[in-house]
C-alpha cells in the first residue's frame, strides 16, 4: 500500500515566493493546495492553475483554488474543501500578502497611497484567519506545522512602516501561537527569506545574463525556502523550534540544504539585524 501524500496549503502561491515554495513541496511529493486570486491570465503572468501544474510536474499533486484572502468566507470554504477532500492538513504556509506596486518607493509613508496599508489585512490578518482555521484540524490529528514567510523588515526599516508592521506581526503570531499549541503536537515558525530570485526578478535581467549571474550570488530562489519547510516538517526535533523566527539561510546549515548550483545563501544577520527573541513570560 502506498503512503498517502502529505497535504499542504500554500497561500498566495500563483507567483513569486509562494509559487516556488509550492513547487519545491511538490518535488518532495506533497499534495499542495495552491491559492491565489487569479485563476486565468495571459502573457507571462503566472496563474494558480499554472502554479498547481508545476507542483504536479515536479512529482506532487497540485490543486488550484481561487481564494481572495481578504474574504473570510472564501478562506473558510478553502479549509472546508481540504477537510472534505484530503481529510487532514499537515502544513500551512502563510504567504499571501497585498503588495502595493508603490510599496518599495522611497517616499515617506504619508506620500504613498493609503492602500499600501492593505498588507496589514491581506498579509497579517489573513495569516491569523488561515491559522485559526488550520489549528483545529491539526490539533485534532495531533500534528502539523504552520509557517509564516517573513523578512528582516520586521526589525529594520524596509519599504516603510506598513511592510515592517506586517512582518513584525507575523513573527509575533508565530511566537504567541506556539504558546497556545504547546502539548498539541503542532508547531509554528516564522522564516526570514532573503532577497528573492523570483520569475519577475529574472525577467528584469532579460538581455543581461551577466547581471543576473551577479545578482543571483546574493539572492535565494523561492524553491530554497520550500525545501527548508519540507525539512522542518520532517525534523524530529521540530517542537523545540516552535515559536521561533528563524533565518532561512541559517536554517539551511542545520539541514545541509543548498540553493540552485550548490550556492549557500548568506543570512545577512550582521547587516539587517537578528530576529527578536520573545520574553518567556506568559500572561493569561
Amino acid at each position: 500500500m502506498s503512503t498517502p501524500r502529505k497535504t499542504a496549503i500554500v497561500t498566495g502561491a500563483s507567483r513569486g515566493a509562494g509559487r516556488g515554495i509550492a513547487a519545491a513541496l511538490g518535488a518532495a511529493g506533497w499534495q499542495v493546495y495552491v491559492t491565489g486570486r487569479s485563476d486565468a491570465g495571459s502573457g507571462r503572468r503566472t496563474t494558480i492553475e499554472a502554479a498547481a501544474q508545476e507542483v504536479s510536474d515536479a512529482g506532487g499533486l497540485g490543486v488550484p483554488v481561487r481564494v481572495d484572502h481578504g474574504d473570510d468566507a472564501a478562506v473558510a470554504a478553502l479549509f472546508g474543501q481540504v477537510a472534505a477532500e484530503a481529510g487532514r492538513l499537515d502544513l500551512l504556509v502563510n504567504n499571501a500578502a497585498a503588495l502595493h506596486p508603490r510599496l518599495t518607493d522611497p517616499e515617506p509613508f504619508w506620500e504613498k497611497p493609503i492602500d499600501v496599508a492593505d498588507v496589514l489585512n491581506v498579509g497579517l490578518r489573513s495569516a491569523y484567519v488561515a491559522s485559526w482555521h488550520a489549528a483545529p484540524m491539526m490539533v485534532a490529528q495531533g500534528s502539523g506545522l504552520i509557517v509564516f514567510t517573513s523578512s528582516p523588515g520586521s526589525v529594520c526599516y524596509m519599504h516603510g512602516p506598513a511592510y515592517g508592521a506586517q512582518k513584525a506581526g507575523v513573527d509575533k503570531l508565530a511566537a504567541d501561537m506556539a504558546v497556545d499549541f504547546r502539548g498539541t503536537g503542532v508547531a509554528v515558525l516564522s522564516i526570514w527569506m532573503g532577497i528573492l530570485l523570483t520569475e519577475k526578478m529574472r525577467r528584469a535581467f532579460d538581455g543581461n545574463p551577466d547581471g543576473l549571474t551577479e545578482f543571483a550570488q546574493h539572492a535565494e530562489t523561492p524553491e530554497f525556502t520550500g525545501r527548508l519547510i519540507d525539512a522542518l516538517h520532517r525534523d524530529p526535533e521540530l517542537a523545540e523550534l516552535s515559536g521561533q523566527t528563524v533565518i532561512g539561510a541559517e536554517l539551511a546549515q542545520r539541514y545541509g540544504i543548498t540553493d540552485e548550483g550548490g550556492r549557500r545563501p548568506r543570512s545577512h544577520r550582521d547587516m539587517l539585524g537578528s530576529p527578536r527573541v520573545p520574553h518567556p513570560a506568559v500572561m493569561r
